[in-house]
């Protein structure tokens, strides 16, 4: 008996049920009986589109002519549904309640609170079909060894997983002994990425946007972190002592920091020109200024400045705090203009900072100095 094959592929930007056979006159003729079927030369093949597909009718029409073998069919079908199934199981994972709510009674930043729920949710994805609260060490490590070899996160993922995990076991389970042997990555020491002066002013020198002159000129002449720009009012800025109130900043603390007598002129002019209602800055249909969006005309006019590095917000706030350190600030007051809690936080700086790389005389310089020579 003649066979005729029933497969299923993406044609033309559709999903299709393809009808192959070997050539035959007779096949051909009653697949021609087939409304919207059609032969496609490339895919040397009938077609249908799988919703005007119908298995029923195939199988009536060929019964004692053809034999219709839809296995491949068949199993792409299945692995779809199957495929469905589980992301829709995955979809609906859900976080335990007392966990967000714990993170807000703690008054976590908004920003940690969803880091800790995404990375829980990954947890429980990867065990869906286990209660978390039978999982043992073994279990959470064979989870980090999965996001390190096969998702190839990074240092700084693999810490934020191991903090949700840690929270959630610790502080909503009171299991404080379940996670003590899991130990944290190394720490990847990199240095802070900064900009020269001159860079800083050919940057601000190609913003021709006034809002966007303004908020570049305060992340470099204060110091400031991207969430602190975007929250400020325009009664956090003292023009006469040229001083900003920084207010519940990172670990929800108050700090007071420098208020550049250039950066102020180009404030009050924006002020006068934009009149926010709220923030300092707002977006185009009010509210906060988008993060993404500050970076975005940062990288856009830092390349048109002839700046090759990618930079960001926070390069801004590395140089602010490495060129006070080259200028001779103590930096006990730069720890306290940038808001660290401690002193180490700011001393990456000096590792940073060529003032007193500039001190130093290299061995070469100096023995050929002594002998009055060239090489």
């Amino acid at each position: 008996m003649k066979k005729i094959y029933l497969n299923q592929t993406d044609y033309k930007g559709e999903v299709v049920i393809l009808i192959k056979f070997p050539f035959n006159r007779q096949l051909i003729d009653h697949i021609k009986t087939i409304k919207n079927a059609k032969w496609s030369q490339s895919l040397r093949a009938w077609y249908l589109r799988k919703e005007t597909f119908d298995l029923h009718q195939m199988l009536k029409l060929f019964k004692g002519i053809a034999y219709i073998d839809y296995s491949e069919l068949k199993a792409k079908h299945s692995t779809l549904v199957k495929e469905k199934r589980t992301q829709k199981t995955e979809d609906s994972v859900q976080v335990p309640k007392k966990f967000t709510e714990h993170l807000r009674l703690k008054r976590y930043s908004k920003n940690t609170i969803v880091t800790y729920i995404s990375e829980l949710k990954k947890f429980q994805r990867f065990y869906i079909d286990t209660d978390l609260e039978s999982l043992n060490e073994e279990d959470v490590k064979r989870y980090l060894m999965f996001l390190i070899q096969k998702k190839k996160v990074a240092v700084s993922t693999q810490n934020q997983a191991i903090s949700a995990i840690k929270y959630y076991y610790e502080k909503i389970l009171k299991k404080p002994r379940l996670l003590i042997a899991i130990e944290r990555p190394r720490k990847v020491k990199k240095l802070p990425q900064i900009i020269s002066e001159t860079d800083v002013l050919n940057l601000l020198k190609q913003t021709n946007n006034l809002k966007h002159k303004a908020i570049i000129a305060l992340l470099y002449s204060s110091g400031l972190r991207i969430s602190e720009v975007i929250e400020l009012k325009q009664k956090d800025l003292n023009f006469e002592s040229l001083s900003i109130h920084v207010k519940q900043a990172k670990g929800f603390k108050d700090r007071i920091t420098i208020l550049a007598n250039s950066t102020a002129a180009v404030v009050h002019m924006y002020i006068k020109n934009y009149n926010p209602k709220n923030y300092l800055f707002e977006g185009q249909y009010g509210g906060k200024y988008s993060p993404s969006s500050i970076n975005q005309f940062i990288k856009r006019n830092a390349k048109a400045a002839g700046i090759k590095q990618s930079i960001s917000a926070h390069t801004l706030r590395h140089s602010f705090a490495t060129h006070l350190l080259n200028n001779g600030t103590d930096i006990r007051l730069i720890k306290d203009l940038l808001g660290h809690n401690s002193i180490k936080t700011t001393q990456i700086y000096t590792h940073v900072s060529d003032r007193d790389l500039r001190m130093i005389e290299s061995p070469m310089d100096t023995l050929l100095r002594s002998q009055n020579t060239d090489f």
